[in-house]
């Protein structure tokens, strides 16, 4: 069995994967590695992850790294679950560089955004978190929901409906309602 990971495990896989990489690539981590990373939560059960390029060495490692590191890895990003957000890759925050391979967090709209349609607990808190710590805007993020709102039939598991009533109201201000 796999153990949960953490700041120290996830740099690990990053040192890891930096040797491994015999291209320039860029790895986008989401998910749970990102609020690991950010100091959001202690740690995740798995390490979701992006590579652009694709790059085969990096991919063949993985097996060996997930077992040797005892982590649970996935290749697996927001676009993966809802439209793409416009710009995200503008607006994904650099961590480092090890090796050929230069390390981001996955556009933190677009993550918050995934998180609110899937609605577990973990992800409203995450999406919280990013919200009280000014990682993430509320008005943005509905702008943000509104450009991908449209190609929401391209993902028939999504009830475009139920999606925006989440959005609108983790968008809502916070404080107390105000009167009419």
């Amino acid at each position: 069995m796999r153990r949960l990971a953490d700041a120290q495990r996830i740099r690990a896989f990053m040192d890891a994967v930096g040797r491994a990489a015999k291209e320039e690539t860029r790895l986008y981590f989401t998910g749970g590695a990102t609020a690991v990373l950010n100091g959001w939560r202690s740690s995740t059960i798995d390490v979701d992850i992006l590579l652009i390029p694709e790059d085969d060495q990096v991919f063949r490692s993985l097996p060996a790294l997930k077992e040797s590191l005892e982590l649970n890895i996935e290749l697996a990003s927001p676009a993966d679950f809802i439209p793409e957000v416009p710009g995200w890759q503008d607006r994904s925050a650099a961590i480092e560089r090890r090796g050929k391979v230069a390390y981001y967090h996955y556009d933190l709209y677009a993550q918050a955004l995934a998180k609110i349609e899937r609605g577990h607990a973990q992800d409203e808190l995450d999406v919280q978190e990013m919200i009280r710590r000014s990682a993430i805007d509320r008005d943005r993020l509905m702008e943000h929901f509104e450009q991908i709102e449209p190609l929401l039939y391209r993902y028939p598991a999504i009830d475009p409906a139920s999606f925006r009533r989440a959005v609108e109201r983790v968008c809502r201000p916070a404080g107390p309602p105000q009167a009419p």
